[in-house]
């Protein structure tokens, strides 16, 4: 079953993408590590201090063909139970359910819970050696618990401001919860790579606001130091759930696809939203934005 008039589809909530010329000022590109592989105790320690792992090749290019293949699949409208697609809001205007699905993804924005509807977004996200590095770093066996596809469709698709990604968990701030982002395109400065702050993540949680989106207020952002994180299709980062990151607006010709999961620790409870709120809210604090 298709998705049959424009008005039956999900839109992004964000609001346009005016922001600061200089607000995703990068002042190097991030170093990477060969493969998974790669990653012994010296490179767990790194992620502690930087806040991130780059890795250049994380999975091969059939699996990245296969995680494509399966995001399209979903767009097809043979999923029928399947409803986790999220829209630009340029797509308000034109007849999605007309396009094939090859022509659709350049107007979505987001995908959610997919990996239970498609083995090969599956095996991606429970990938061995990816759960082996995770579970280094945590300590303890991780338990995937949220699974996008981020898609920057060609000259619009929007930014995501500056953030931290525990600012939207109902977690403890004390679980070590970690990020993977994969590259499905070539990630580019111009296509909406990730800029991310090493370091910050030891600074602890900061306060969100509802502005273009949830996110750290942009005149709160100190991105001295901020490094972009360019991969190769099949290349990966992970990081941090308190890493302070963001992408700027796609404004290239080319694609910027991708897939990100999060996984927290098998011990970490689950909390509310007023706790969480209480930390990363501004509401009954001193701060303005």
């Amino acid at each position: 079953m298709t998705q049959a008039a424009t008005t039956d589809l999900i839109f992004d909530n964000g609001e346009a993408d005016e922001y600061a010329p200089n607000l995703y000022h990068y002042d190097g590109i991030a170093s990477g590590i060969a493969t998974l592989d790669s990653i012994g105790d010296d490179e767990v320690d790194l992620f502690y201090e930087q806040g991130y792992l780059a890795v250049e090749q994380a999975f091969t290019q059939q699996e990245v063909s296969d995680a494509l293949d399966g995001l399209l699949h979903l767009l097809s409208g043979q999923v029928a139970d399947f409803k986790g697609v999220m829209y630009e809001k340029a797509a308000a205007g034109v007849k999605v359910a007309d396009l094939t699905p090859e022509e659709k993804q350049d107007y979505v924005r987001k995908f959610m819970w997919f990996v239970n509807y498609d083995q090969r977004l599956y095996d991606m996200a429970h990938h061995p050696k990816l759960l082996g590095v995770i579970e280094r770093i945590m300590g303890e066996a991780p338990i995937l618990f949220q699974d996008m596809g981020l898609l920057k469709p060609p000259r619009f698709g929007r930014e995501k401001p500056w953030h931290q990604d525990h600012a939207y968990f109902e977690l403890p701030l004390e679980a070590r919860v970690v990020g993977c982002w994969i590259a499905l395109d070539e990630a580019t400065t111009d296509n909406g790579c990730m800029i991310i702050i090493p370091g910050s993540h030891r600074q602890g949680p900061v306060v969100h606001f509802k502005r273009r989106d949830w996110q750290i207020c942009d005149t709160h952002v100190k991105n001295q130091g901020a490094v972009a994180v360019p991969l190769k299709p099949g290349g990966c980062l992970l990081f941090s759930s308190l890493i302070h990151h963001g992408t700027p607006t796609n404004r290239s010709t080319l694609r910027r696809r991708a897939v990100q999961f999060h996984y927290r620790p098998a011990s970490a409870p689950k909390t509310s939203q007023e706790e969480r709120l209480a930390v990363f809210g501004e509401e009954g604090k001193d701060v303005t934005c």
